[in-house]
């Protein structure tokens, strides 16, 4: 996998980025129209969109005297292959608990018939 030289994590740790994430997901944009629905300075859109190309986000693209950014399915690798560590732990420790409880009901099922 390319070694980017930010942090994907670092990268979408900004809301404002991971807002131009979601904009970039509906279509490619150029770098004015994403900065035009932001209430900060170009420049500062410029390095958020910046980051988000070092990351490996997003490419960017010069089209006459416009730069658009699109999504890039590279970046996002590494935060789903953590996630996915994750949700593969959370669902073997809830089906694990779902193993005990089914078997403790049949024990106390089978303690209670005893009784009777």
């Amino acid at each position: 996998m390319k070694q980017h030289p930010i942090d994907p994590f670092q990268a979408v740790a900004d809301p404002s980025r991971r807002q131009i994430l979601g904009m970039l997901s509906g279509k490619p944009m150029s770098i004015n129209t994403i900065a035009d629905s932001f209430e900060m300075s170009r420049p500062a859109v410029s390095k958020h969109v910046k980051i988000l190309y070092l990351a490996g986000f997003i490419a960017i693209e010069d089209k006459g005297r416009e730069r658009y950014c699109t999504l890039q399915r590279e970046g996002f690798k590494e935060l789903q292959s953590w996630i996915s560590y994750f949700d593969n732990f959370w669902t073997t420790k809830l089906q694990a608990l779902d193993e005990f409880l089914a078997n403790d009901k049949l024990s106390s099922d089978t303690k209670n018939k005893k009784r009777k």
